[in-house]
């Protein structure tokens, strides 16, 4: 299943051609420049699959998890200005796309409940490599083979742990629409009932008002009535 936002062609399991190219075209970027232009930067937030990979509020402003709030504000501050639309008028619409996924990922890592939950993400992320290299290890030390796996490369093992956090940060995301889904289904059938339930009321008033039985009292009036015509 494709990840929630994310661009057609562009898998859950980070094993498209797709992530792979956009994985080393960026990283290259950020080789050449730490801190990145303004094109630079509209140019990493707004590529093909962008939405996918900013899932991680910590991937969008470039930080680590361990940074303060002060850190994070500052960095915000930066990254806004570099891509601000006013300052990007030859592209402000990516621009405008750019700033908006700087703020969403700056306001949620804001919120203490929200950093912890993108930390224990990353976290999970690497320990799950970390766990499949043991295996790996295991089972190469079992069938008499070098133990030495790819992940052991320093560049292989950030590589593998930031393919299992985006996976992790998808599948997350894809939970939250569907769960969002449900609940706006849940609502429209509930105010549907609540519609329903209405006109049924309405109707019998209607039918109480057109076919109510006279009081009594009033037959007999009305009979008096008659008598005299």
């Amino acid at each position: 299943m494709a990840a929630a936002g994310a661009e057609p062609g562009i898998t859950a399991d980070g094993s498209d051609d797709a992530f792979q190219l956009f994985y080393s075209e960026v990283k290259q970027i950020e080789k050449r420049d730490s801190v990145l232009t303004p094109k630079q930067q509209i140019e990493r937030l707004t590529r093909p699959g962008s939405s996918y990979f900013n899932l991680n509020p910590f991937e969008v402003l470039q930080l680590d998890p361990e940074v303060t709030d002060d850190e994070i504000k500052k960095r915000f501050r930066q990254l806004s200005i570099l891509v601000h639309p006013d300052k990007n008028q030859d592209d402000s619409e990516r621009a405008q796309k750019a700033f908006e996924a700087v703020d969403k990922a700056y306001k949620l890592l804001l919120d203490s409940e929200q950093k912890k939950r993108a930390i224990d993400v990353i976290h999970a992320g690497k320990e799950y490599i970390e766990h499949t290299m043991k295996e790996k290890k295991k089972q190469l030390k079992k069938e008499g083979k070098s133990t030495i796996v790819e992940e052991d490369d320093p560049e292989m093992f950030r590589q593998a742990v930031y393919k299992q956090t985006m996976k992790l940060f998808a599948e997350l995301e894809i939970k939250r629409k569907e769960r969002e889904a449900k609940e706006m289904h849940e609502r429209k059938r509930q105010r549907e009932e609540e519609i329903e339930a209405q006109e049924k009321a309405k109707r019998e008033r209607e039918w109480n008002k057109n076919f109510e039985v006279p009081h009594p009292s009033k037959r007999k009036q009305g009979i008096e009535a008659e008598l005299f015509l």
